[in-house]
């Protein structure tokens, strides 16, 4: 029974780490940028969208081409975000060694 315990104790200590780290990803920011500066992006590592930035040169231009650019943008921001928040996420769950489960 102390082998349960013991599991149990990791598996909370696991989660305690992971909510620290998904409250650090929420605060840590991605800045993207396309068209050439005419489209900015801001995204938390947590996938959470913080602000879209439009130039306003950028309107006046064809809206197919300000569509893709601004598509464009958002895919790799919420790409950069996955990534990053994959990364950290292997990287706090991998500390800890729950064998047959992990």
């Amino acid at each position: 029974m102390a082998g349960v315990g013991k599991l149990l104790k990791t598996a909370q200590k696991m989660q305690r780490s992971i909510e620290a780290l998904q409250a650090q990803l929420d605060a840590r920011e991605i800045e993207v940028t396309a068209g050439g500066g005419a489209v900015k992006v801001k995204v938390a590592a947590s996938g959470r969208f913080i602000a879209i930035e439009l130039a306003a040169d950028f309107l006046k231009e064809d809206p197919a081409t300000v569509s893709e650019t601004l598509l464009a943008a958002v895919q790799d921001a919420a790409k950069q975000a996955k990534d990053l928040n994959e990364s950290e996420m292997s990287k706090v769950t991998s500390a800890f060694q729950m064998p047959g489960i992990f």
